[in-house]
């Protein structure tokens, strides 16, 4: 996804002049923005060390970034809309965080961690602004995933950060619904199961092996956990790490440069399942940091779950399992 951003400007260039302006005042306002750092102010954890950018090799080239970068990603499955409904979707309304991950992009920008946290992880939420005015309460024993519904990115930042201690450089929401857009702009990815998938829940019935995945199928494996190990949240989190690497080796081995219409329609899916803090609500900041991950392929992004074990407290919820979380936290700061 953030991978895309960087072809976009390119995109813009070779439709031409006069299509490129408008290409790029589409995908620009495509992208919305949320503004989390004046919410939140500074009672957060630190920034960590940047690195020293790379110097320009002449004087018209600016150095990309490359310090150290904490990224709070989040699946927003809301199942409310039609689209949401044509792809499987429930009927429950408003909008839910069904998945969260936590990127942690190297110094250097070549090596990636994908850390998920189960939704179903038992937390303190803490108290946090809403855009009205006021604040929410604190909640004690409450689903990570909580944070999400009842106060929006701003909540999910401020609660991934507490309970990390790291800060989360920036926010990135993926529309569930724009993710199966996405994929089926890809011409669709490549997984292979190591299980058969049997769930009438999420419309996926998949035999053990190789398989490649159109959008609406991509999203179902995103999503299903009742035809997998014990049904719980836990094996679902491995089926979209799964995913993730798919999408990145899909986007490595598509020369989507040569087909710039096939691009556009790549870049406009991409931007329009975005919700970004506004340090990345613009196409600018997502071109930068996407040119940033050029050097970051599938094979460099390692993939784990944040220690947990079953709560004391409800055999179906999960807390941190410790010291090994707080472990794991600490070499991403």
């Amino acid at each position: 996804m953030l991978r895309i951003a960087g072809l976009t400007l390119a995109a813009a260039l070779v439709l031409g002049v006069a299509t490129a302006g408008y290409a790029y005042w589409r995908l620009d306002h495509n992208i919305k923005g949320v503004d989390i750092d004046s919410a939140l102010g500074d009672d957060r954890p630190a920034h960590a060390m940047l690195a020293p950018s790379p110097s320009a090799s002449t004087a018209a080239a600016a150095p990309l970034p490359a310090g150290s970068l904490n990224i709070l990603v989040l699946g927003s499955d809301s199942r409310s809309g039609t689209a949401d409904k044509e792809l499987g979707g429930g009927d429950s309304s408003g909008a839910r965080s069904d998945t969260a991950m936590v990127v942690h992009l190297d110094a250097g920008r070549t090596r990636a961690t994908v850390v998920s946290i189960p939704r179903d992880t038992l937390v303190t939420r803490p108290s946090c602004p809403l855009p009205g005015g006021g604040s929410t309460a604190v909640a004690y024993g409450s689903m990570f995933n909580s944070a999400f519904s009842v106060g929006g990115p701003v909540c999910a930042v401020k609660t991934a950060e507490s309970i990390t201690g790291v800060r989360m450089d920036h926010f990135v929401e993926i529309d569930f619904s724009g993710f199966a857009r996405l994929v089926d702009a890809l011409g669709g990815v490549d997984v292979t199961t190591a299980q058969d998938i049997d769930d009438d829940k999420s419309h996926l019935h998949l035999a053990a092996g190789p398989h490649h995945l159109d959008g609406k199928q991509a999203l179902a494996l995103a999503r299903t956990r009742h035809g997998i190990g014990d049904g719980s949240d836990l094996g679902r989190i491995g089926l979209q790490q799964l995913l993730v690497k798919a999408l990145l080796e899909r986007m490595s081995g598509t020369n989507l440069l040569t087909d710039p219409a096939r691009l556009y329609t790549v870049a406009d899916a991409a931007t329009k399942s975005l919700t970004t803090d506004t340090g990345l609500d613009s196409l600018t900041e997502l071109t930068e940091l996407g040119k940033s991950l050029r050097g970051l392929d599938a094979d460099r992004v390692r993939t784990v779950m944040m220690p947990v074990v079953t709560a004391p407290s409800d055999p179906n919820r999960v807390i941190a399992k410790e010291p090994d979380a707080g472990n794991l936290w600490a070499a991403l700061r």
